[in-house]
């Protein structure tokens, strides 16, 4: 099958096929003597494996390490397993991150009134700076929580 197949196989858009093949996460593909490429079904199962794996947020680096592992047959279940809760561990820190800013925010918002005047806490708040480091000013009770 072409590119275009492939891709509309697997979930991959073509230019992430070809950006996969460049930096080597998948093998280049078969080249007809006109120079297309060509995918069969295994290229195929590769490519969700790493749709799979993007979807669920691995990085390229550790997408290469559990191919290697898929591949392994002899692999132990436990270096996967530290794979996916060092990932874990990341999506939980980004995942505490993004509450700390939401929260942040609210409080900011719920704070500024919002009508024709020009004070807003908001804005006052990205303007202002605590000590050494980015942080919310701490007049509203919230310093360095982002």
């Amino acid at each position: 099958m072409n590119i275009g197949e492939a891709s509309k196989a697997s979930g991959v858009s073509t230019k992430m096929i070809r950006y996969y093949e460049q930096i080597k996460l998948i093998t280049p593909a078969h080249r007809t003597e006109s120079s297309y490429r060509t995918y069969g079904d295994s290229d195929v199962h590769t490519l969700q494996f790493i749709r799979r794996a993007r979807d669920l947020g691995f990085s390229v680096e550790q997408m290469k390490t559990l191919l290697a592992l898929w591949r392994d047959r002899s692999r132990a279940s436990s270096d996967v397993k530290a794979i996916a809760l060092e990932h874990i561990a990341e999506l939980e820190r980004k995942a505490a991150a993004i509450a700390a800013m939401t929260k942040t925010l609210k409080h900011l918002a719920s704070h500024c009134h919002g009508d024709e005047r020009p004070d807003c806490p908001i804005i006052e708040g990205f303007a202002e700076t605590l000590g050494d480091g980015p942080g919310v000013p701490s007049k509203f009770g919230l310093a360095n929580v982002v």
